[in-house]
């Protein structure tokens, strides 16, 4: 495993990361205590030292796995976590239908760390972020003030902000790096650049100091290569509420990527080294949800980087499209569920 520093920070965090989301929500299957606390022991065990995690991942589930699987190694992991939506009072019947009501106020934030901190049973979180926040979030000043007293405090070392739902927030994102927040979530993979692309180029071109987190670099399972004409999507599985046309042409872009493969890097490597081309990019946090896929993802830190070749052939097939025609949307997406999840 390969490790890199965030910028103007001794920040130091792992190529590839561990996102919770697998392991403390139902999205992918519901998992025993005892089989997320396998995964995330052996995940430190290949070198992993990133965690990423959410208050409103299985209502604070999440976090106590961390806090349980890392019981007396606090020091050797870097734990992130979000906060903002108004999670404890929702009806369980609509979660998942709809985004939950968001709340930044000082008194709810102050809240709800202090209860993140209680499930981690840690004093303070590494990176803490705003969680799928507006427009007006990124530009709300007394945001960023109450996060540089929590700092003062020690209750917190980094703040960042998370973009979502859905795979849009271009001018969020835009504005967030020229802040020059410490950390920024977004979805970024090959099958899915826009916006994340425009996102980080402009934030070259203000010199940000701003790190990236990637989520869902696989393009929710597509970019691991495994998905025929004749996948079907388990019950409980967020991909089943999913159009068809989203896998056909899918199966069909991904068919294009295949010289990406070699004996020894696997496409899913493949996918994680493309983004790890890119230097503003910290941590990719694939989604993981069994020993098979940890080990794969884990170990595409040391597979071969993509050639300068291999890098512009990806970049001439997203030029075309894949050679794949698909209706037009527009750049924020039409809500779905694993993007009001995430």
């Amino acid at each position: 495993m390969k490790y890199r520093t965030y910028p103007q920070t001794d920040l130091r965090v792992s190529e590839v990361g561990f996102g919770l989301w697998t392991t403390g929500t139902t999205w992918w299957g519901i998992k025993s205590e005892e089989e997320a606390d396998a995964l995330l022991r052996e995940a430190f065990d290949l070198g992993i030292t990133l965690y990423d995690a959410a208050d409103v991942y299985g209502n604070g589930r999440s976090e106590e796995q961390i806090a349980r699987a890392f019981a007396g190694r606090r020091d050797k992991i870097v734990i992130a976590t979000k906060f903002g939506y108004e999670f404890e009072n929702a009806d369980p019947a609509h979660r998942g239908e709809r985004e939950l009501p968001q709340n930044t106020s000082p008194a709810f934030v102050r809240r709800v760390l202090e209860q993140s901190l209680r499930r981690l049973k840690t004093d303070y979180i590494d990176i803490y972020q705003m969680h799928n926040a507006r427009l007006e979030h990124v530009r709300d000043g007394s945001l960023y003030e109450l996060m540089e007293a929590l700092r003062a405090e020690g209750k917190i070392r980094h703040y960042g902000i998370a973009l979502g739902p859905a795979i849009g927030w271009l001018y969020e994102g835009i504005e967030a790096a020229q802040r020059g927040v410490c950390s920024l979530q977004i979805i970024w993979n090959i099958l899915e650049t826009f916006p994340g692309d425009r996102q980080i180029a402009a934030a070259n071109e203000a010199g940000s100091a701003t790190g990236y987190m990637i989520r869902v670099p696989h393009s929710s399972g597509l970019l691991e290569g495994h998905y025929t004409e004749e996948t079907v999507f388990p019950e409980g599985d967020h991909r089943r509420h999913r159009p068809r046309s989203w896998l056909l042409n899918g199966i069909k872009k991904v068919e294009t990527l295949r010289f990406l493969e070699r004996p020894d890097r696997t496409l899913a490597q493949a996918a994680i080294a493309w983004l790890l081309a890119e230097p503003r990019v910290m941590t990719v946090l694939p989604n993981i949800y069994n020993h098979e896929q940890l080990r794969e993802f884990a170990a595409a830190s040391d597979a071969p980087r993509l050639t300068e070749d291999e890098l512009a052939r990806v970049r001439a097939l997203i030029a075309s499209k894949f050679g794949v025609e698909e209706p037009p949307m527009n750049y924020k997406g039409t809500m779905t569920l694993e993007a009001a999840s995430a």
